[in-house]
């Protein structure tokens, strides 16, 4: 499947990005590259081929979950640049 100018254009609009003219012939070349690459892969014969996640063996190593002291709240607000005795204070957002 090539990609006319148009088809790049409408790509490009969608994604709002502004491509100058060589850039729209470069990603057509581009576009057709990846569309011929998907076509090699799916003429691959997978019958028989069970999915897999990943292929390197590598499983995900984690610390167990241990209870631990909070902070309290003097030292949660210490390094607060602004705070009263129990909250931050900030900047109002929105005006009501």
């Amino acid at each position: 499947m090539a990609f006319s100018i148009d088809e790049v254009k409408k790509i490009a609009d969608l994604a709002r990005i502004d491509f100058s003219e060589a850039e729209m012939e470069q990603m057509s070349k581009e576009l057709d590259a990846i569309v011929h690459y998907v076509e090699q892969l799916r003429s691959v014969d997978t019958e028989g081929i069970e999915p897999i996640a990943q292929v390197t063996g590598l499983v995900n190593v984690v610390r167990q979950d241990e209870e631990k002291q909070m902070f309290t709240t003097q030292e949660t607000l210490s390094n607060a640049p602004q705070a009263n005795e129990v909250a931050f204070l900030v900047p109002k957002a929105v005006e009501r």
